[in-house]
């Protein structure tokens, strides 16, 4: 009897020992989103452009001897660039967008996606590429990522290591207040129903599980605020804004005349806007800054000009389609918007810009980013560039030399098809 017990004890010990170490292990697994991806500049297969369904989402940046840098991102679905399995893909450009070349692309470990690129040239000089990186669709924590360079006049530079700096999404580029702090617009989704979204086959997935992957952050979720002090060796989040109605932020933040910053968002409702005087400590509440089908969910771009006004590029169509994308100019710090340059009638979406010390503005943005899409029709998958003036928004229409549009910097095919939607 005795000896019977013994061995239903060690029988016992013994199975404890098994899930103990199970757990160490599963424990001691390797959280899959934190992980630096790969940074390839020889393209395989894989990421050929014959091997892309579509491609979108695009971010622009021009070094100071006039190098165009341009990034987006793709993936193998026809019906559009959101994926578990999407990455990003960097180009350039050294005359003057009339021919691009692809230089890398970012692709993090299986399960986990990289979307969302940044582009930005800081104070200094260098070239920041940032982009996002999530577990499935979204995992609820989401991250921030980037690789900097300080040579962004060479063809090939030598980048840094992948760096990991922030929970959220940063689509839009930093703002550099006249004090010489960097503040980051970084969201975290909050009002979205989606979110986490983290698909995967169990057996597929093992030894992880769903549960492993995905986040739920709280109170951190919303539209924040990082600030750098130090030209970016370290970031702290230090504001928040959260507007009902917010569902994927894509927010941007400028400095007003007076000193006081204006954050707007994107929002269901139109354009949300909040401020602070604080320096992104503290935000308002928070309003509806332009309301309406022609304004609700969907990204814009906004930048202070070199003359002192604001640039907003921005979907105008009436119907609240993603068509004629439009470039406007305020004198009032956002209270009133003149001129309404028309900079492309056909589906368009996600503008991003930049101004060069000449005055020229290059406005990237995507073009049915689908090769067919969920109701049957064929798209181009492109990626899209306009060059103009501040002289050509004012008056409305074409006045100087430097008006170019349509110009392709990357399609996927050709189709006279400019119908059709798309969602993010």
């Amino acid at each position: 009897m005795q000896t019977r017990l013994y061995i239903l004890i060690f029988c016992v010990l013994a199975l404890v020992n098994d899930v103990c170490q199970g757990d160490d292990k599963s424990a001691e697994l390797p959280d899959l989103a934190l992980q630096s991806p790969r940074v390839l500049t020889d393209f395989d297969p894989d990421h050929a452009k014959t091997s892309r369904g579509a491609q979108g989402v695009p971010a622009i940046e021009r070094s100071s001897q006039g190098r165009l840098w341009a990034a987006w991102y793709t993936g193998r679905s026809q019906r559009g660039v959101e994926s578990s399995s999407s990455y990003c893909v960097l180009a350039t450009s050294g005359d003057d967008g009339q021919s691009w070349s692809e230089k890398l692309v970012v692709e993090p470990l299986r399960f986990v996606h990289t979307y969302d690129p940044c582009l930005w040239i800081d104070p200094s000089g260098r070239l920041w590429f940032f982009w996002a990186q999530s577990a499935g669709v979204q995992d609820g924590r989401m991250g921030v990522w980037a690789i900097v360079t300080n040579d962004a006049d060479s063809e090939s530079p030598q980048w840094s290591p992948p760096r990991r700096i922030a929970n959220g999404v940063m689509l839009n580029k930093p703002t550099v207040l006249k004090n010489g702090d960097w503040l980051l617009p970084v969201g975290l989704w909050r009002d979205n129903t989606n979110v986490p979204n983290v698909k995967f086959d169990a057996e597929e997935l093992k030894p992880y599980t769903i549960e492993m992957l995905t986040h739920d952050l709280g109170d951190e979720r919303g539209s924040n605020v990082y600030r750098s002090t130090d030209q970016g060796k370290t970031f702290e989040r230090i504001g928040q804004v959260r507007i009902p109605g917010t569902r994927v932020d894509e927010h941007m933040i400028v400095e007003r005349h007076d000193g006081s910053l204006w954050m707007l968002l994107r929002n269901t409702g139109g354009i949300a806007q909040s401020v602070s005087t604080d320096g992104g400590r503290t935000w308002s509440e928070g309003s509806l800054y332009q309301q309406g089908r022609t304004f609700a969910n969907k990204r814009f771009f906004i930048r202070r000009l070199n003359s002192g006004a604001l640039l907003m590029v921005r979907n105008n169509s009436p119907d609240g389609q993603r068509s004629h994308m439009t470039a406007f100019v305020s004198d009032d710090d956002g209270s009133t918007w003149k001129g309404g340059l028309l900079l492309d009638e056909r589906e368009s979406s996600y503008p991003d810009g930049i101004q060069t010390d000449d005055g020229t503005l290059y406005i990237i943005y995507d073009h049915q980013r689908y090769t067919l899409n969920r109701a049957g029709q064929r798209g181009t998958g492109s990626v899209v560039m306009a060059t103009f003036l501040e002289e050509d928004v004012r008056a409305g229409k074409p006045v100087t030399d430097k008006v170019r549009l349509h110009q392709v910097v990357t399609q996927l095919q050709n189709t006279d098809d400019t119908s059709g939607t798309q969602e993010k």
